[in-house]
């Protein structure tokens, strides 16, 4: 977009009275946020959900004041601003009706052709959250996806810290400008983000930094990712809203089960028990039911034995896995005509020989 045109954005933006669904519409109708501020009153008052209070906000001259400043401290920071009909703004937010209509970005975020989760939960995370999280990054890292969360303390920023340290890019969304930095213990973290990711907002440097920012912060968390994942959370936290907003978005969400005695999953407990979450007991059940799959030259490498001997069952199960890319277990069993307990072992001998490999979610495939 032009300069001129992100200047009547960030004034639109700063309207009280005006939200992201609302801007879009005008914007919409309007054709560009320039046109919007020379539009008559009088149009603008048949717009559905545009009243006459929206309207005498929207003229108020100090908002062009403060998009001036806001433009001055972008360019001087060389912020990257992202516009919602831009090419490059994040696919999977376009699709979210209260989605930014600018998103302010700093560091190398690269989002294309990427696998995105979240990853939330508690501030107050347990040392069994902790080796949840690595361990599911770490499991995760042959998918290659890109780990979002919201920079801060807990659940945030063990997500961040283990996706730097398997080379994942990760993606801070913030509560606030990007003229600062909360927590600020965890500065020293900003500048490993920026070089393998980023930082994502869509707070000005004016705004005041507000706790009921991370409740619209959540929706940016949610809205950039495939799916959701919840660590652990307390009965009630801002996990639980990003858990919420992802659903609303038709977005998978996943939650990590716990004792029932344990406060810091009762959270969790209950988006399963009332089926607003999948069971996430094992990492590898996010690419199954995401359907991931690997690249060829990420599966694991397994030599397959020249000359092999197989055995009648082996032939059928060969046979019947050469015209298919790959195959549940119970399929398999069901059209091969074997029990399932038979079948696994089978396919378990086949294994050792190198001649099948299984895969997340009880697929299996010939090498």
């Amino acid at each position: 977009m032009t300069e001129n045109d992100l200047l009547y954005t960030l004034a639109l933006q700063n309207v009280s009275k005006i939200g992201d669904i609302t801007a879009k519409k005008l914007i919409r109708h309007c054709g560009t946020a320039e046109a919007v501020f020379k539009e008559k009153r009088q149009n603008l008052l048949k717009i559905d959900g545009i009243g006459s209070i929206v309207i005498n906000d929207l003229f108020e001259p100090n908002h062009r004041k403060a998009a001036n400043d806001e433009l001055n401290y972008i360019k001087k920071n060389q912020i990257k601003v992202l516009y919602f009909e831009d090419e490059d703004y994040p696919e999977k937010l376009k699709h979210c009706i209260d989605g930014p209509v600018l998103l302010f970005q700093s560091g190398n975020i690269n989002l294309k052709q990427q696998h995105i989760i979240s990853i939330v939960g508690t501030r107050k995370i347990t040392t069994q959250g902790i080796a949840f999280c690595e361990n599911l990054v770490e499991q995760l890292t042959p998918y290659n996806p890109v780990i979002v969360s919201g920079f801060a303390y807990g659940t945030d920023i063990t997500a961040h810290k283990a996706a730097l340290k398997h080379n994942l890019q990760t993606v801070g969304c913030l509560a606030h400008g990007l003229n600062q930095m909360y927590p600020k213990v965890h500065k020293k973290y900003v500048a490993d983000i920026e070089n393998n990711g980023g930082f994502f907002t869509d707070f000005c440097s004016s705004d005041v930094f507000d706790k009921n920012n991370f409740l619209k912060r959540n929706r940016i968390i949610a809205g950039l990712s495939e799916a959701t994942i919840v660590i652990e959370s307390a009965e009630r936290g801002g996990s639980l809203v990003t858990a919420d907003i992802a659903n609303s978005y038709n977005r998978d969400v996943f939650a990590v089960p716990g004792r029932t005695s344990d406060s810091q999953s009762v959270g969790c407990n209950n988006l399963i028990k009332f089926q607003r979450a999948h069971l996430l007991s094992n990492p590898l059940d996010v690419p199954y039911i995401l359907n991931w799959e690997l690249e060829d030259t990420q599966k694991p490498s397994v030599q397959k034995k020249l000359f092999v001997e197989l055995d009648d069952q082996e032939k059928v199960i060969y046979n019947y896995l050469k015209n298919q890319t790959k195959e549940q277990l119970d399929i398999i069993a069901l059209n091969c005509n074997m029990p399932i307990f038979k079948v696994a072992g089978v396919l378990l001998n086949m294994e050792l020989k190198g001649v099948i490999r299984p895969l997340p979610g009880k697929l299996f495939e010939l090498i």
